[in-house]
């Protein structure tokens, strides 16, 4: 129905990446893109899935790809070949949207995706340091061109700050006590890997919560790679940013992965599809009517069948949202 069949299934050029959600995702955006020349932005690139999906569906759309991760460009490059004359992928931070959209020459678009977290690539390759089942440096660099690593966070940063870290980034309720076990094992050697971390972290939760939760360093990694890369402030940029820019009709769809992503993402949706007139008003203001109509009720959950055959779809939660007004 989508074009799918004109997909590539090359595993070199894919990597076996498998895009989430990608029957709705295209669903939802397609009514946006009926127009004569359509423009999509792609603010978290990846390894191009949702892009080449949408390429094939909608034969005159142009699509503005973004990602901060070299690698990631470079594959999409690729992957996007046969589609070159309609694409622009820019290497940037996604709080860049409204500049890279401007230098594009697309200031407005037509629809907007955002596919959050980490993606399976960085994953995959141990070197990277975002997993905890691989033993590598402890990186976790979106762009390694940057400075800060998650090695530096954890052997400068203070108590304190380590603590604030873990608990607002991992929701880990032992943050304390994870941050005092770290500060006692790097006075003797600075922390420089993947495994060390993940199993002094295991060392500081408590036996009886080990039990149960999966991998006692799950909520850690998360919330050093949400710090390393800036993740959440660029979302607070980003996402309005493509709101700003949606033509009347277009759509935005968000794919978060877990709670802070997820509820950030419903805070600034809602505040856009939110009437702001004083209440008591026997007429609606039109300055203070909604520019925006959610599309979806809540977060929507991939289907059992979706998460059996790509378990990474498990934690997806969808959002989206259409422009209903100027202004």
């Amino acid at each position: 129905m989508w074009g799918l069949e004109a997909l590539s299934h090359d595993p070199a050029q894919s990597g076996g990446h498998v895009p989430v959600m990608l029957g709705r995702v295209l669903e939802l955006l397609a009514p946006a893109l009926t127009g004569p020349s359509p423009v999509v932005v792609d603010a978290n690139l990846g390894l191009g899935g949702h892009a080449e999906a949408l390429l094939a569906a909608h034969p005159t759309l142009h699509l503005v790809g973004i990602d901060r991760d070299p690698t990631a460009i470079e594959r999409s490059t690729r992957r996007l070949a046969p589609y070159a004359d309609r694409v622009t992928l820019v290497r940037a931070v996604s709080d860049e949207l409204a500049d890279v959209l401007d230098r594009a020459g697309h200031p407005t678009i037509d629809a907007a995706l955002f596919d959050l977290g980490v993606s399976s690539p960085q994953l995959d390759e141990a070197e990277r340091g975002f997993a905890y089942s691989y033993d590598a440096p402890l990186d976790m660099r979106m762009d390694r061109d940057q400075e800060l690593t998650a090695e530096h966070v954890v052997n400068t940063y203070s108590v304190a700050e380590i603590a604030r870290v873990l608990r607002d980034y991992g929701e880990e309720r032992f943050a304390a006590r994870i941050a005092s076990f770290i500060a006692r094992e790097r006075a003797t050697d600075p922390i420089t890997t993947t495994k060390r971390l993940a199993e002094l972290v295991r060392a500081a939760i408590p036996a009886a919560t080990r039990r149960t939760g999966g991998n006692p360093a799950k909520r850690t990694f998360q919330a050093l790679r949400i710090e390393v890369n800036g993740e959440l402030t660029a979302l607070e940029r980003a996402l309005p940013a493509a709101l700003d820019a949606l033509a009347v009709g277009g759509r935005v769809v968000v794919l978060a992965y877990h709670s802070l992503e997820d509820r950030l993402t419903k805070q600034v949706l809602v505040a856009r599809t939110r009437d702001t007139s004083p209440p008591g008003l026997p007429v609606p203001l039109e300055a203070h009517q909604p520019r925006f109509r959610l599309l979806t009720r809540g977060a929507e959950l991939p289907d059992d069948e979706e998460v059996a055959r790509n378990p990474r779809a498990a934690s997806a939660r969808l959002r989206a949202a259409e422009r209903i007004r100027k202004g």
